[in-house]
């Protein structure tokens, strides 16, 4: 599974327990992007950033290569997409990871992109 921001910055909210236990169930990884998105989150109080870099310390942050590049300009080219959308999804792709993310609309054009909401 790879974790979308979105979806890691619910998880450090105390009313969305769950995703903290479905997060530490599957063994996640995520996108340099998300690391870069959630400890940049300029609401963040001191105990979130403080959750959240430990959470990355365990976690396995898979940085941007040459063939998430060229996946990422592939899929820019097909519709308009945000950068870090498409360096996320770019990534679940080639790594052969399911995206969980709440915002399944900005992705499920992607043909070969796995998703899930863990909010339905």
């Amino acid at each position: 599974m790879l974790i979308d921001s979105n979806v890691l910055i619910y998880a450090a909210d105390p009313n969305y327990a769950f995703l903290r236990e479905l997060i530490k169930d599957h063994a996640p990884v995520v996108s340099i992007v998300s690391y870069i998105e959630v400890l940049g989150y300029e609401k963040l109080s001191d105990e979130q950033r403080q959750y959240f870099e430990e959470f990355f310390d365990t976690t396995i942050v898979l940085p941007v290569n040459e063939e998430i590049a060229k996946q990422a300009i592939v899929l820019r080219r097909q519709r308009k997409i945000s950068l870090g959308d498409a360096i996320i999804a770019a990534t679940a792709i080639l790594y052969h990871h399911t995206l969980v993310t709440r915002n399944v609309e900005d992705f499920k054009w992607i043909v070969e992109l796995k998703l899930l909401n863990p909010f339905e």
